[in-house]
């Protein structure tokens, strides 16, 4: 059986569970879903997909992933699922990049015959203090949590339909919030980010965190808020100490004072 998950924390959990062997193969997809547009993520080479990670991965830092080979090699992977004899199980929590996964699959499976099983490690609420991840779990409450299910037709059919629904809108961010996708642009999450910055220079680690606890809806990663910050510099809201630096626990912020 193929066993996807969203990210290498969760891969990793996920393998220590299962162990080595007996027919159970972990696939991770890297891939955070929740951000950044979608319209070619399917449709080899995925060159918009491609040129938004690049742009978000900081120059300096190293080694940089061939982001053109990982995600045509994830669209040909899951469009090969079907036509494979291998049942396939989606470990996913209240992300929504998790969940998204979930509908990405059940698109490509959506007729097939092929067995398709869910292992639902959340809790339905993606609100911070609430939600949890595949990856947040100890290995205890992991294997307390590992009961497949069947993915019947009629949920195919939806979460199908809500990832077609995504991919055509092609938002910049996707909140995950009641079993459904909402589309948006950066204006609210930059706008947090500004806030959270001091008139005076302050970590842009410090700020960011601020703002990755009061997300609901999504996961937004250090990757992604460090690429937001300097855009944000570049638009010239906040001030960076240094926007080539690979690592942005090095950067000081402050926000932009208008005279």
């Amino acid at each position: 059986m193929w066993h996807l998950t969203c990210g290498d924390l969760a891969a990793d959990s996920v393998r220590q569970l299962l162990g080595q062997g007996n027919g159970e193969t972990v696939r991770v997809l890297r891939d955070d879903l929740a951000v950044g547009p979608l319209a070619d993520i399917d449709s080899l080479p995925c060159a918009e997909r491609v040129a938004f990670w690049e742009g978000v991965w900081p120059v300096a830092l190293t080694p940089r992933p061939d982001f053109a080979v990982g995600l045509a090699d994830d669209a040909e992977f899951l469009a090969g699922l079907a036509s494979q004899s291998r049942p396939v199980s989606v470990w996913h929590g209240d992300s929504a990049s998790e969940q998204l996964m979930l509908a990405r699959v059940a698109a490509v499976l959506e007729g097939s015959a092929l067995p398709f099983q869910e292992v639902v490690c959340g809790t339905g609420d993606s609100r911070v203090g609430t939600r949890m991840a595949v990856s947040m779990h100890a290995p205890d409450a992991l294997a307390a949590l590992y009961q497949p299910r069947t993915v019947e037709p009629d949920r195919i059919a939806e979460l199908a339909s809500q990832w077609r629904a995504v991919v055509q809108e092609s938002a910049a961010i996707r909140r995950w919030t009641a079993g459904r996708f909402a589309g948006e642009g950066y204006k609210a999450i930059d706008g947090e980010l500004v806030a959270a910055c001091h008139t005076d220079w302050m970590p842009l680690a410090r700020a960011m965190a601020q703002v990755m606890g009061h997300c609901d809806g999504f996961f937004p990663t250090d990757l992604f808020l460090y690429w937001r910050a300097r855009e944000l510099a570049e638009s010239g809201a906040i001030e960076l100490s240094d926007r080539a630096v690979a690592v942005y626990s090095r950067v000081q912020a402050r926000r932009t004072v208008v005279s």
